[in-house]
């Protein structure tokens, strides 16, 4: 069939043709943006999930459906930066959302007060040690300048979130890979959430990431939980992973046979990139117009192959040799959740040995602990492409780790 009318999109956060199952999510967050421009509270949300599932998809959707209701929208794709990056980062984009809502010749007294403590917020100490604004607005003094993170960002939401209220508008803080956040920073996000739901002021926080953000969200501020909905994404069912495969192909004239979609839901587990990407390949094989069960079974070569190239080896790729031991022997015991003693075990160590590399690997985003003492995949059917990437299991000699030298 024609490739340019091929209506999967097997990229990475790419919006599908139709986002299917995910209703319930996106009527929650309409419901979030209409209760606080009506003075009233309600639960931001965080999303949790495994690689591959939506969670970015669902923000940019979440974008589209707040800035057609007249919000601005701050978009961040957390990465492990500093705090003072992170802070800079934050300014600027705030800065953008106020310039937004109200052009400066029209600025109130709120808009102006919110400029002068972005100013206070986002001074930074060049090379050269002098300081540096990012624009010639006078900083407010007393707030946002207190060098405590939480406290400085709490003025920042507070002061902007009221600038949002007089103009009737509101202002989503939309964060992917939540997990990247350093402890300080998603604390600091966290406190000033509270503060403008405290204010009922028409300003939220939502997030994405990985399982353990629960967690980490908790760990930050016990009234996290009170404050989020921590829905979690996963597989699509098969009602609506057929409506994920079937649909998009119907919008070009094309359908599958009900073979095809029994082998193509068998094949993916209702994973919404895995249905796009075996979708596309399907399209490219099929002389259609309808897509056959042999057709899916030709494409699965194709659909491994791209999924080992493009969503599971740049994950591997970071991996050092003792990494990929490890999760090499988590492979070897299957897709799972598995305790460190059982994976210690298969490479010849104690777990005590392989705490660091467990830790590490966790902090790379490849791992996440389901409960105390496991570990498991956060990519689905990764225990799969590390038995074909890795067909053998070589265990690294143990090396004793290099001391400290302090002089």
């Amino acid at each position: 069939m024609d490739s340019v009318r091929n209506p999967f999109t097997p990229n990475a956060g790419a919006t599908p043709e139709i986002v299917a199952g995910r209703v319930e999510h996106t009527r929650a967050f309409e419901v979030l943006l209409q209760r606080l421009l009506r003075g009233r509270t309600e639960q931001s949300l965080i999303m949790t999930g495994l690689r591959g599932v939506g969670k970015t998809v669902l923000l940019n959707e979440f974008a589209d459906r707040a800035r057609a209701a007249r919000w601005e929208v701050v978009e961040l794709e957390a990465t492990k930066h500093d705090d003072g990056q992170f802070r800079q980062t934050m300014a600027s984009l705030l800065r953008s959302a106020l310039l937004q809502m109200s052009p400066r010749k029209r600025w109130g007294e709120r808009a102006s007060r919110a400029a002068a403590v972005l100013t206070s917020f986002g001074l930074s100490m060049t090379s050269d040690g002098t300081w540096s604004m990012s624009w010639d607005v006078e900083p407010a003094e007393g707030l946002a300048d207190h060098g405590d993170l939480a406290m400085d960002l709490t003025d920042v939401f507070v002061a902007v979130g009221q600038a949002a209220q007089e103009q009737g508008r509101g202002v989503a803080i939309l964060v992917d890979e939540v997990q990247f956040l350093r402890s300080a920073q998603l604390e600091a996000l966290i406190q000033a959430l509270h503060k403008t739901v405290q204010r009922r002021l028409p300003i939220t926080f939502v997030g994405a990431g990985l399982p353990q953000i629960a967690e980490l969200a908790g760990d930050a501020k016990s009234y996290a939980e009170r404050l989020f909905r921590f829905p979690e994404i996963g597989s699509l069912d098969d009602q609506d992973a057929r409506e994920a495969l079937t649909r998009p192909a119907e919008i070009e004239g094309a359908t599958f046979s009900e073979a095809a979609v029994g082998l193509a839901l068998e094949i993916t587990k209702g994973y919404p990139y895995f249905i796009q990407e075996l979708g596309y390949q399907a399209w490219e094989i099929a002389a259609g117009p309808e897509i056959t069960a042999d057709d899916v079974d030709a494409a699965r070569d194709g659909y491994l192959t791209e999924l080992d190239r493009s969503f599971f080896r740049v994950r591997l790729d970071r991996a050092t040799v003792l990494q990929t031991a490890y999760l090499r022997a988590m492979a070897e015991l299957g897709p799972a959740p598995q305790k460190a003693a059982d994976v210690a075990r298969v490479l010849h160590r104690e777990s005590t040995q392989l705490g660091p590399t467990r830790a590490e690997l966790i902090d790379m985003g490849l791992l996440f602990t389901p409960e105390h003492g496991y570990a498991a995949f956060t990519v689905p059917d990764f225990d799969q492409f590390m038995l074909r990437a890795v067909p053998q299991l070589v265990i690294p000699e143990v090396r004793p780790r290099r001391r400290r030298n302090d002089g």
